[in-house]
């Protein structure tokens, strides 16, 4: 089967809260199924959590899109479980979360492993989806980025994609660190946040290795009032 090229997104859904204060997942899926992906990594995603009325949103997202999902849950809430997600519209084969160092009794942060069958490839892609520490402070952020580097490159003869909120702008020693294994789907700065009018880029789709891909694509989405990221979107394809 000939490769064909791959829809990323990378969202942070805001637990489906936009900036008008409605709860709206209809909405957030509405914004997913907008730019037909293949692949979306969510980050700010409750499940079975009282504020979100006890909804398993991972389900429900998965419902709405008619994708396979995974959730990967980091922090105990009213009930139910906050964390990442990941949707697919090929086959999921395996996936796993990790608990990623916590500095100084800040949120519990993860990374989700997943492997998922793509056309056209003899091995499961590994897609890692994750959400960093906010805090000004970026020891935790750096200690993360570590980690995942290390979890990445225990097998660096498979091609893979790492999308996130990584809370970090392009410069940062957080993204260096991740520059010694992965690239940027975008070279030119594409700013995420704040919503209504975007000024830093702190949301990404990164790729190893370099040489394995090729973007033909990556943009930010329009739509500014469903959560309070924009979400960012890569095409992209294996190279021969």
């Amino acid at each position: 089967m000939a490769k064909s090229p791959l829809r990323v997104l990378s969202y942070n859904i805001h637990h489906g809260e936009g900036v008008d204060g409605k709860l709206d997942l209809e909405r957030i899926a509405r914004v997913i199924l907008s730019v037909k992906p293949d692949i979306v990594a969510l980050q700010e995603v409750d499940r079975k959590v009282g504020r979100t009325k006890g909804v398993d949103q991972p389900a429900e997202l998965a419902r709405l899109t008619g994708m396979h999902v995974v959730f990967g849950g980091n922090i105990p809430l009213a009930g139910g479980d906050y964390g990442n997600a990941v949707l697919s519209r090929y086959p999921i084969k395996r996936h796993v979360n990790h608990k990623l160092p916590n500095f100084d009794k800040g949120e519990q942060r993860g990374v989700l492993e997943v492997e998922i069958e793509t056309p056209g490839s003899k091995t499961p892609l590994l897609v890692l989806a994750t959400h960093l520490d906010f805090r000004r402070d970026e020891r935790e952020r750096l200690a993360s980025a570590e980690f995942i580097n290390k979890l990445a490159a225990k097998d660096m003869t498979r091609t893979a994609i790492l999308a996130g909120d990584l809370n970090a702008t392009p410069k940062s020693a957080t993204l260096v660190h991740f520059g010694k294994l992965w690239t940027r789907s975008n070279d030119k700065v594409l700013p995420t946040i704040p919503v209504d009018k975007p000024g830093q880029q702190i949301d990404y789709i990164l790729l190893r290795p370099a040489e394995g891909w090729k973007v033909l694509e990556t943009r930010v989405l329009p739509e500014a009032v469903a959560s309070d990221h924009r979400g960012i979107m890569a095409v992209v394809e294996l190279a021969d």
